[in-house]
């Protein structure tokens, strides 16, 4: 059996590099507009690839493709640090219309989203998480109140809500009494956001079985952030031994060090085996759905520990060059602690995967 990737694959990943090494050089993610708004033009480069569709049916103006197509992208757009909400408006929004929403919802929104014209974020945070802070959402006769925290792309104009309840709403974000605050994170390059309901129209995507529903695109959002930090970290580890080829100590080049060669080989190591699990969870996504929520659980549990790992070592490996904005390694190791604690952190994962197989309450 082949468990390589696929002549298709390759192409699809190559393009999305090529395409983000020219949309988005380090220059460009220095420019990040202060308001924390989309980089419009790097989502539309990425649209002109069809990327915003990836998932999403032909029928409705998408390609269709599976997670692992879009596990591939997310790791390329770890890998430039990209300003792009692709796991919010690309995969997580198109997935639980797909999986919770009318045939008129869908016929509505999906080709929108395909477009990449129409952006959207998710606030399922609570659900995955836990309340904090007294967040929470309650959903009433049609209407929504409270608040959710780390919203992914919550300034996007159309959001995907999920309540206490378990159920899942699509709510625009300028209908009246939404209010957006944008929250304070370590990465500017995808900042979360709140939002704030007070008696908000919200239209039910109550079609099916809202429960699988929601582990569907809580099982996706774990694998994209997985995959994110995956190629955040290959980065990490090739600027570390590019710095160490060029670095010179004592009339060496560090790379030369017993020292160093073992902090680069010891990176490699670790990040190897994380690739296989995440390309297995997003395989096992569509191929094996009764392994896609303990195999994405581990992805984002696994891959979340070892980046962060990755990101200290690298920065080691620079020396004190590697904590100053010359190099800009800030940005990618910034990206991937917000990876690991958006939709829950490494121990709250390993707890949810914990529950799922009986092992704790």
């Amino acid at each position: 059996m082949e468990f390589a990737l696929s002549a298709d694959q390759r192409m699809l990943q190559e393009s999305v590099d090529r395409t983000l090494a020219r949309a988005c050089p380090l220059q460009r993610i220095r420019k990040l507009p202060a308001d924390k708004s989309v980089a419009k033009d790097v989502w539309a480069a990425l649209a002109e690839l069809g990327i915003a569709g990836i998932l999403i049916p032909e029928a409705h103006g998408g390609s269709g493709l599976t997670l692992l197509d879009a596990a591939l992208v997310s790791e390329m757009l770890g890998r430039h640090v990209a300003p792009a909400p692709f796991a919010a408006t690309a995969v997580v929004a198109p997935l639980a219309l797909l999986h919770a929403g009318s045939p008129a919802q869908q016929t509505e929104w999906l080709p929108k989203l395909a477009s990449g014209k129409t952006l959207a974020g998710i606030a399922i945070s609570e659900r995955i998480a836990g309340a904090r802070d007294g967040a929470g959402v309650t959903a009433s006769n049609g209407k929504l109140d409270g608040k959710a925290l780390f919203v992914i792309a919550a300034g996007a104009p159309l959001c995907v809500v999920a309540d206490r309840d378990g159920g899942l709403h699509l709510v625009h974000t300028a209908s009246p009494g939404v209010t957006h605050i944008p929250l304070e994170t370590i990465d500017v390059t995808r900042p979360p956001g709140e939002l704030q309901f007070d008696n908000v129209e919200a239209e039910p995507l109550n079609s099916g079985d809202a429960r699988a529903a929601f582990a569907k695109i809580r099982d996706a959002g774990w694998t994209m952030l997985a995959a994110d930090t995956l190629g955040a970290s290959q980065r990490m580890i090739e600027k570390a031994v590019e710095y160490a080829k060029e670095r010179q100590q004592f009339g060496r080049v560090i790379g030369s060090f017993q020292a160093v060669k073992h902090l680069c080989a010891e990176m490699a190591a670790e990040l190897e085996p994380c690739r296989a699990l995440v390309w297995y969870a997003a395989h096992a996504f569509d191929a094996i759905p009764a392994e896609a929520a303990l195999t994405a659980a581990h992805a984002k549990a696994h891959t979340s520990e070892i980046g962060r790992f990755v990101a200290r070592t690298a920065t080691e490996v620079h020396g004190g060059i590697g904590f100053t904005d010359l190099l800009g390694l800030h940005y990618w190791f910034k990206r991937i602690g917000l990876n690991r604690q958006l939709l829950g952190g490494p121990d709250r994962v390993r707890h949810l995967a914990a529950q799922m197989q009986g092992f704790a309450a």
